[in-house]
């Protein structure tokens, strides 16, 4: 009797210990899901992991961000430095992405990739990644090395959706994506670059500085503004005596 009492209690104990792992495993997974998706889609995929997630939204804003002379800065540095430099950045810009509540999209190589108004629209989706864009450009400075860096900012329709049956990830798609990508290639270091469409949503509440026209590849002579500041910030500044 004794002896069988012994195995149940084994068995109990071993059936609790499993249990207990495979809900940790359980968190662990979410959260590594919830890292590489958004919340939304992650739930969509979990409810139907054999179906397309495909969505089109028409109201979106796009930014893209690189380090201007990176290539030439990375081919000196040694492949822990460079991945310590690209890390700190990227997890500062991922805190500030978190603050507005915008996506990140994707980084590669040395450009950082984010939108807002998808995968949830919101109507201030083109202030959101403005102040988002003045602030990476602000702290930007502050990292390490003293990155300096250009941004590119589009609006417009897009298509969103996940690719990928290993190492899948969330992407969009459209000519506002293509814009932004171009306000940011052919921008310059530490400033905003932003398209006709973008500047217009937002005028009434963001500075700019008419850049002239510039040859976009694709969309041939367009005129282009830099993104300054907050109006309401401009006029809390003291006026000096």
């Amino acid at each position: 009797m004794m002896l069988v009492f012994a195995v149940v209690l084994y068995v109990a104990r071993q059936a609790a210990r499993a249990e207990v792992a495979a809900e940790r495993e359980f968190e662990r997974s979410e959260s590594l899901l919830r890292n590489i998706l958004p919340t939304s889609i992650a739930e969509q995929l979990k409810d139907g992991p054999g179906d397309v997630i495909a969505r089109r939204h028409d109201e979106v804003s796009v930014l893209f961000a690189d380090m201007a002379g990176f290539t030439a800065r990375a081919g000196s540095m040694s492949p822990d430095r460079l991945v310590r430099l690209l890390n700190g950045i990227f997890s500062e810009f991922d805190r500030l992405a978190e603050i507005h509540g915008v996506e990140k999209i994707k980084t590669s190589g040395d450009a950082y990739m984010a939108v807002s108004g998808a995968p949830v629209a919101r109507p201030d989706h083109a202030e959101a990644l403005a102040a988002l864009a003045l602030d990476m450009l602000e702290t930007a400075p502050r990292l390490q090395d003293g990155v300096p860096i250009r941004i590119g900012l589009a609006c417009g329709p897009v298509v969103a959706g996940v690719v990928g049956s290993k190492k899948f990830f969330y992407d969009v798609w459209g000519d506002a994506v293509n814009v932004a990508a171009r306000m940011e290639s052919t921008g310059v270091a530490g400033r905003i670059q932003v398209s006709p469409a973008f500047r217009e949503r937002i005028s009434g509440d963001f500075l700019f500085e008419p850049r002239g026209k510039i040859e976009v590849k694709g969309k041939g002579p367009m005129e282009t503004w830099f993104l300054l500041g907050r109006k309401d910030a401009a006029a809390a500044q003291p006026v000096a005596e």
